[in-house]
């Protein structure tokens, strides 16, 4: 084994361990591997940078502009409220409802898909008292599942085909998948129509936790006569310092002030409402301060007080941050006054309170909370307010050429980087969208990933480590035949994407695939396909994909509900997989 094999194969072990333990932000890892490359000479500084400058990077970063864009014209969101009127009951709504989100990831990137509609399917699930634990994973694998009709279905295909084609095989068009993904599709959405009120779990929902045991997460107390705090402001009569408790809002008369202000004064009669850990309530009302617990009464109603769900988004800066160090009233205008991970609450301070991708918060919002909403730090379980001024001529025009633009790309009259660069170019001139509303709907996360991870995909190639692996692996595989080569290659894409991000799965496998091809003398497409699809079915853990991570902070699962529910649906897609490959490719 000569020294760039070695140093790349120790390279990707540590990703993939680090990706596993998650002892940083998948970007900053993925960074990291690219630059050991780099300052070991395994790749060149011209290797480095071919990522950046693939098309099908492009094209991830342009297909998430596109979801944003749509997703502002609200016609979908109309189209839903019609569509599903008369769904009253569980069967007869996912009967609808999973259909269509699976048939429109294989047209849109299904992680947006995802995340525009856990606010309407959250809410549906309130109002006929179905829990959102029911609902969610439903979600995340319906548009798992779209995502694999076609090629721009999810960012993974698309990385996947633009490292095929830096290989020089000639790549995929928009239906290629079409063929094992619709029978995928179609069996996977049947199983979840059928089997998922049965298997799936009815857990408590997150926010009617905090109604039903309000002094759980907050604390309301009052000003009595005489009290110290009279007259001072926060920050003088150090309420900003409490131990394990945070003064999250203050309520007077009919008048809300929220996020409180360290200058803001205290009033005798003043409700003082804290979060935190509610073992310091004794303590705060023995004190010589002046405050006492008012009445037992329910949280104040929504014209009282407004609290808005949300959940940490996958590569969310505000993830690995302690509470206290995001400036979170700062940025958002709102004060996180109760956090859930994994359906549990937290002990300790709000503030010492590390966040992690898939955190639930409970927030309190102030006036000027939704003109601050960035999804690309968390994701909104409820509507603050309603988006008004809509101009619902122009999103008829923007929706009518979105989809004129993938169809012309299916029909091949026009590449889709051509297309959707066009698509955004009209946007921009007709003033639907413009360059804020562009950056807010840039994952640059996901595209540095995804450019990174083609460069460690040129490093196993360029140092001979992926023809290194394949050779070990015909060795012990090729009496057996290129089926069971296949299978090989599913197997070990699908149990990596599992336990690192989707993308780096396929990333490291694909390599090997090719190269097994080639040395079992076979045409390399078919295990690049099959590379794709099998770092996309990640139904056994929350991690293995972004939007299994979105929602299982707000269905309140746990780790095992994502295991239960899924191992039968990943035998489903293993088999229908395989016996649709070796049937499109003769493979026998």
């Amino acid at each position: 084994m000569e020294t760039p094999q070695i140093i790349t194969i120790g390279t990707i072990l540590a990703l993939v361990m680090a990706l596993y333990k998650e002892w940083h932000k998948p970007v900053v890892l993925f960074i990291a591997a690219a630059g050991l490359l780099l300052i070991t000479n395994v790749i060149s500084t011209n290797d480095l940078l071919r990522g950046f400058a693939n098309e099908q990077v492009a094209v991830i970063i342009f297909l998430l502009v596109l979801s944003s864009i749509i997703q502002k014209a609200r016609l979908m969101e109309h189209w839903l409220h019609s569509f599903f009127s008369g769904a009253s009951t569980y069967r007869r709504f996912t009967g609808r409802f999973i259909p269509f989100v699976a048939f429109i990831s294989g047209f849109l990137n299904n992680t947006p898909i995802v995340a525009a509609f856990i606010p309407y399917v959250y809410a549906w699930g309130k109002d006929r008292g179905v829990s959102p634990s029911k609902l969610l994973i439903p979600l995340s694998y319906a548009a798992i599942l779209g995502g694999t009709l076609t090629l721009i279905g999810t960012s993974t295909n698309l990385v996947v085909n633009g490292l095929a084609q830096e290989y020089g095989l000639e790549g995929f068009s928009l239906l290629d998948f079409t063929f094992v993904g619709l029978p995928l599709t179609i069996v996977g959405v049947l199983y979840i129509v059928f089997f998922g009120e049965r298997l799936l779990p009815s857990r408590v929902d997150a926010l009617d936790s905090v109604v039903k045991s309000p002094r759980e997460y907050l604390v309301e107390t009052v000003v009595g006569p005489g009290s110290k705090l009279i007259d001072k402001t926060v920050a003088n009569a150090d309420l900003r310092a409490l131990k394990g408790l945070f003064l999250v809002e203050i309520v007077r008369g009919e008048r809300i002030i929220g996020p409180v202000k360290p200058t803001q004064n205290i009033r005798e009669g003043d409700h003082l409402i804290f979060a935190g850990d509610t073992a310091c309530i004794p303590e705060l009302i023995n004190s010589n301060l002046g405050l006492k617990l008012p009445k037992l009464r329910d949280i104040p109603k929504q014209e009282l007080i407004e609290m808005v769900e949300a959940v940490v988004a996958y590569n969310s800066d505000l993830s690995g941050r302690r509470v206290r160090d995001t400036n979170f009233r700062g940025a958002f205008d709102a004060a996180i006054v109760a956090i859930h991970r994994n359906g549990e609450k937290l002990a300790g301070r709000i503030g010492d309170i590390v966040l992690e991708n898939g955190d639930l918060l409970v927030l309190m919002a102030g006036k000027d909370f939704r003109q601050r909403v960035n999804q690309k730090s968390f994701y909104l379980l409820s509507r603050v307010t309603q988006i008004s001024n809509i101009d619902a001529k122009k999103g008829w025009v923007i929706t009518l050429t979105a989809l004129a633009t993938i169809l012309l790309s299916a029909l091949g009259l026009i590449s889709l980087f051509k297309g959707l660069l066009l698509f955004i170019g009209l946007s921009f001139a007709i003033k639907w969208t413009n360059a804020r509303d562009l950056q807010k709907s840039v994952d640059l996360n996901l595209g540095l990933i995804a450019a990174m991870s083609l460069t460690i995909g040129f490093a196993m190639e360029k140092s001979g480590t992926a023809a290194l692996i394949a050779e070990v692996i015909n060795q012990q595989l090729s009496g057996f035949g290129p089926v069971v080569l296949l299978i090989g290659v599913y197997l070990l894409t699908n149990l990596l994407t599992e336990f690192v991000t989707n993308v780096a799965a396929a990333t490291l496998v694909l390599p090997i695939a090719i190269s097994l091809a080639r040395l079992a003398g076979i045409g390399p497409e078919p295990y690049v396909l099959c590379v794709a699809l099998a770092a996309s079915f990640s139904f056994l853990s929350p991690i293995g994909y972004q939007t299994n991570l979105m929602v299982y902070g707000p269905g309140g699962y746990a780790f095992s509900d994502f295991t239960k529910f899924g191992f039968p649906l990943t035998i489903l897609c293993f088999i229908i997989t395989i016996v649709a490959i070796v049937l499109r490719y003769g493979l026998y």
